[in-house]
């Protein structure tokens, strides 16, 4: 069966039954008829395929005992995440001619693998004859070459084998980005603590990690990279996101480009006022509250058992023990001291739900109360200050500027990318309460 050699990036391969006998163009009618307007005007095929993007529908079938059944192969020019959306539809397929029908995706075949492996395996028999007649290959073939032992660095993460890079077990902080190539990619350059969701499905492993490490969703500039967003920001806990540039996919971006995007990465709840998701900002803040209870429920259960094995064989009920995520509003007035762990407890469940940040100074009264977006500039407005609590990520850049301005204690819910802590700083995260 031939294929569009205009098309270079996807195959679709479709299973057609039907219960009666149709022919070719039937099953191609039906595959336009049956997904218009479905997906909407960006990914219509009729458009798709005038402007180039889907490329001309094959079909192999065969008839047996009045039953037609056979394959259609669809070459996509789109990106993995469009070319899945599509795939999808055409399982609506139920009626092809006069039939019943039935459609399935049997795969999705990136037909640049093989034109690469091909290229790798020529350029390494052309090496291995060069001998030494002087002669060199050309530096597009050298690089094909050393893209082949970047490879070996891929490793493949979890049961659900994601493609990962090799400090994606070891690193406080990860990338998360869309594909295998996006992952390769990021090793060419050095970035080895990446890993790949592969689609908007978004896999467990991904979801586990995200609530032990700074996370970094790091995305195409298209509707599949804002597709991923949306998916990422409902089952997982992203801190920042980074885009490539308009109309560019991760797998394709320079050394440049890649530094700059992740440079310029942005804080989730800022990023999604910004592009002016309203719905998406109010899901996240509803996860965060929802995240944020769980975190007093898990704290209420382990001090319960911490009571229940200090209080074993003390009958009598006279050791008092104070549960630290039940302690009263009085009972923390009474308890604000910034040296005290059960105010420092409740003081972060109470930043981390208003997203705020507060500054006290060496007698543990609140000078000042800032929102987190804004703390890292409005800090260097207050003086006397000794202790921080934020309620939101303690970074690098935080921990600097604290630094400079005296700051002794800083505690906060996470710690983001932090690669150096001066000595007389402390840094304290949730945890390690």
């Amino acid at each position: 069966m031939n294929v569009d050699p205009n098309i270079t990036k996807y195959l679709i391969k479709a299973k057609i039954i039907t219960d009666g006998v149709v022919e070719k163009p039937d099953i191609v009618g039906a595959i336009f008829g049956q997904t218009e307007g479905l997906l909407g005007d960006e990914l219509d095929l009729r458009d798709l395929q005038k402007s180039g993007k889907i490329g001309r529908i094959e079909v192999d079938i065969d008839t047996k005992k009045g039953r037609t059944e056979g394959f259609a192969l669809i070459p996509s020019g789109l990106d993995q995440v469009e070319s899945s959306i599509l795939a999808a539809a055409l399982e609506t397929i139920d009626r092809i001619g006069p039939c019943k029908a039935k459609v399935e995706i049997e795969n999705i075949e990136d037909v640049r693998v093989n034109k690469r492996d091909k290229v790798i395996q020529r350029a390494e028999e052309l090496y291995k004859n060069m001998g030494n007649n002087g002669k060199s290959l050309s530096e597009s073939i050298i690089q094909s070459v050393r893209e082949d032992v970047e490879k070996k660095e891929i490793i493949s993460y979890s049961e659900e084998h994601l493609p990962a890079g090799p400090m994606i077990n070891t690193s406080d902080s990860i990338i998360v980005v869309e594909g295998r190539n996006d992952v390769l990619n990021l090793l060419k350059y050095g970035i080895k603590n990446t890993i790949a969701v592969q689609g908007t499905n978004v896999p467990k492993a991904v979801k586990e990690l995200s609530k032990s490490r700074t996370v970094t969703l790091f995305v195409d500039g298209d509707h599949g990279g804002e597709l991923i967003i949306k998916e990422m920001l409902q089952v997982a806990d992203v801190d920042f996101i980074a885009r490539a540039p308009p109309g560019t996919e991760v797998e394709e971006l320079t050394y440049k480009q890649i530094v700059k995007a992740l440079k310029y990465k942005t804080p989730v709840e800022q990023y999604l006022e910004s592009h002016g998701m309203i719905e998406e900002l109010k899901e996240f803040n509803e996860k965060i509250t929802k995240n944020n209870e769980n975190v007093k429920i898990e704290s209420k259960s382990e001090n319960k058992i911490e009571n229940s094995e200090k209080n074993t064989g003390n009958n009598n009920g006279k050791k008092e023990i104070i549960n630290k995520s039940e302690t009263s509003v009085s009972t923390i007035e009474e308890l604000k001291d910034i040296n005290d762990p059960r105010f420092i407890r409740n003081k972060l469940n109470e930043l981390y739900e208003s997203k705020a940040m507060e500054i006290y100074d060496d007698s543990s009264n609140p000078i000042a109360r800032y929102p987190v977006s804004d703390a890292a500039e409005l800090i260097q407005n207050v003086k006397n200050g000794i202790t921080v609590i934020t309620g939101g990520v303690i970074s690098q850049r935080f921990i600097d500027i604290a630094y400079n301005l005296g700051i002794k204690n800083i505690y906060g819910m996470k710690m983001g990318h932090v690669t150096k802590k001066p000595d007389d700083i402390r840094v304290v995260t949730w945890e390690h309460i």
